[in-house]
């Protein structure tokens, strides 16, 4: 019997490190450089510098996060991802948490699948308190890039992704951004136009991976003659609050042009 409660007590004890090692591995705040040319000439004299996160859900952005992305230089645009937030989230926070990102450079948010439960009203207000604008549907010159626009869509969880529109204005740029929650739009978008840049969250990489076995695949950055696309493995947690095998991530892009 002493044998039995020692080894239950050693499984038990195993588990509980196992668990206090993905609850830990999934608070990391890692910032990933990615840096392309748009040009084939090798003139880019010009860089546009993005900061991208997705899936942020429970988690709080902090001063350590931003002093990161702060060292990487002049960031030019925030895009949020999506998932911003989900059911249960405190209003508090999430104000707190626009506003920190808002403060680096002007902001940009599309609709994730579960920023919605907390209140598209509060979400609206929110982010119209720290001057960020919601792409839905729609586009925006980038205003310290006037050569560049960035195109945002509704989540299909909404019902009401309009490709057609968030693109009706994608020639009136030189350049495009394309902001979609979900990577599953990138092909749609792609039928209507080329964007120098596409990025999306959603999967959060598979969160729990063992090894090659994940619900999703990891997120990735690809780029080839001059367009890129980012799927981000996403910030926060979705379910519970652990991570293994798809660490959290957050996005410095530099796009030479």
């Amino acid at each position: 019997m002493k044998n039995v409660l020692t080894g239950l007590a050693c499984f038990a004890g195993m588990i509980a490190g196992i668990l206090a090692y993905m609850f830990t591995y999934a608070r990391q705040k890692n910032i990933i450089h990615h840096s392309f040319s748009v040009r084939k000439d090798d003139r880019s004299d010009k860089e546009l510098s993005v900061f991208f996160i997705s899936d942020i859900h429970r988690r709080r952005i902090d001063g350590k996060l931003m002093s990161r992305v702060k060292s990487s230089g002049k960031i030019d645009i925030v895009i949020i991802g999506g998932d911003l937030a989900e059911g249960g989230v405190p209003l508090s926070r999430i104000d707190r948490n626009v506003k920190k990102l808002s403060q680096l450079a002007p902001l940009f948010f599309i609709w994730g699948n579960n920023d919605r439960e907390v209140g598209e009203l509060e979400i609206r207000s929110i982010i119209k308190r720290h001057g960020g604008r919601i792409l839905e549907n729609s586009d925006a010159i980038i205003e310290s890039h006037p050569l560049w626009g960035i195109c945002g869509t509704d989540d299909p969880s909404s019902g009401n992704v309009d490709i057609d529109a968030a693109l009706k204005n994608a020639e009136a740029y030189d350049y495009l951004i394309v902001a979609t929650h979900t990577p599953s739009l990138f092909r749609k978008v792609e039928k209507v136009c080329k964007p120098e840049l596409m990025v999306a969250g959603h999967m959060h990489g598979g969160q729990i991976r063992l090894g090659r076995f994940a619900l999703h695949p990891l997120g990735q950055f690809n780029e080839a003659d001059g367009k890129a696309r980012l799927i981000s493995n996403g910030y926060g947690t979705s379910i519970v609050p652990l991570r293994f095998g798809a660490a959290p991530e957050s996005h410095v892009v530099t796009i030479k042009y």
